[in-house]
C-alpha cells in the first residue's frame, strides 16, 4: 500500500510539514516522487517513520535519532526490542510517580500519614524522569541499560538525610565550579575541592565508582551541549574546567 504525504500525516497523526523537515534532514525519504510532483511513501517508509515516532516518544533528540537510523548497522528489531525496554521503565517510572503524589494528597486531606521518606518519593521519581528525558539515550549507550537500572534504583532507595546531603553537594559544586573558574587553575586546591566533591556526588547514584567511568562522564559534559549548558551557567568555559579540574584529580589520587 502506498500514501501521499497528507494520507501518511494523517494516519501517524503528524503534520505534513513534519514529513517535508524529515525529507529535507534525510530522516525518511519517500519512495519516489510520482508523475505530478508529489511525495509517495511506501510499506517501508510506514515502518521507518514508526521508528522515528518511538524515538520521539523517548525524547530523543532529532540528531541522535539521524545518527542511529541511519547507521549501516542499524537493526530495527533490536531498536523495537530497546524501545520496549524503555517504555516499560517509564511506565513503571510514572505509576510509582502517580502513588507518591496520590499519598501526598491522602496525607494532606488527613486521610493517612505519610513518612517523611515517603514524602521524599515524588521528588526523586521526577528527578528521575526528567534525567531520563533529557540524557537516558546517551547515558545508556554509553554505560548500558543494566547500570542505568541500578542506578535509578539507588537513588530511589535513597534516605531522607542522603537525598538532602546528594541535593546540597549539587548545589556546592555549582558554587564550588564558579569560584574556582575564576582562579582559572584546574590544579588549585580549591578546583581539587570540586573534583573530590563532584565523585563524592556521584557515589550517591552510582551502583560503582571507577576512575574511567568518572573521566568518561567529564568527557561526555564537555561533548553534549545540554550538559556544557548546565555548567557553564552562561559562562562558556566552566564544563572544560571542570573536566580538567577532574582529570588532574583522577591523575593524581589513588
Amino acid at each position: 500500500m502506498e500514501y501521499t504525504i497528507s494520507q501518511l500525516a494523517k494516519l501517524a497523526g503528524i503534520s505534513t510539514r513534519t514529513l517535508r523537515y524529515y525529507d529535507e534532514i534525510n530522516l525518511l525519504k519517500p519512495k519516489r516522487i510520482n508523475s505530478s510532483g508529489y511525495r509517495i511513501y511506501g510499506q517501508e517508509e510506514v515502518n521507518r517513520l514508526q521508528q522515528i515516532l518511538f524515538f520521539r516518544e523517548l525524547d530523543v533528540n532529532i540528531e541522535t535519532i539521524i545518527s542511529i537510523m541511519n547507521d549501516p548497522n542499524y537493526d530495527s528489531i533490536k531498536a523495537l526490542e530497546n524501545h520496549l525496554i524503555q517504555l516499560r521503565n517509564k511506565r513503571s517510572r510514572l505509576d510509582r510517580l502517580i502513588e507518591s503524589v496520590k499519598k501526598t494528597i491522602a496525607h494532606e486531606k488527613g486521610e493517612m500519614m505519610m513518612s517523611n521518606e515517603e514524602k521524599f518519593e515524588a521528588f526523586k521519581e521526577k528527578l528521575i524522569e526528567e534525567n531520563e528525558q533529557k540524557y537516558g539515550e546517551e547515558i545508556r549507550q554509553k554505560y548500558g541499560e543494566n547500570v542505568v537500572s541500578k542506578s535509578n534504583e539507588k537513588f530511589r532507595n535513597m534516605s531522607k538525610e542522603d537525598y538532602e546531603r546528594f541535593v546540597q553537594l549539587g548545589d556546592e559544586i555549582l558554587k564550588l565550579l564558579a569560584k574556582a573558574y575564576e582562579i582559572g587553575d584546574p590544579t588549585s586546591p580549591l578546583a581539587q575541592e570540586l573534583a573530590a566533591k563532584h565523585k563524592q556526588w556521584l557515589t550517591f547514584t552510582w551502583p560503582s565508582y571507577s576512575k574511567e567511568a568518572h573521566r568518561g562522564l567529564a568527557e561526555m559534559y564537555v561533548a553534549d551541549e545540554r550538559f556544557k549548558a548546565y555548567y557553564d551557567q552562561k559562562v562558556t568555559g566552566r564544563t572544560e574546567f571542570l573536566r580538567d579540574a577532574i582529570i588532574h584529580y583522577l591523575e593524581n589520587n589513588s
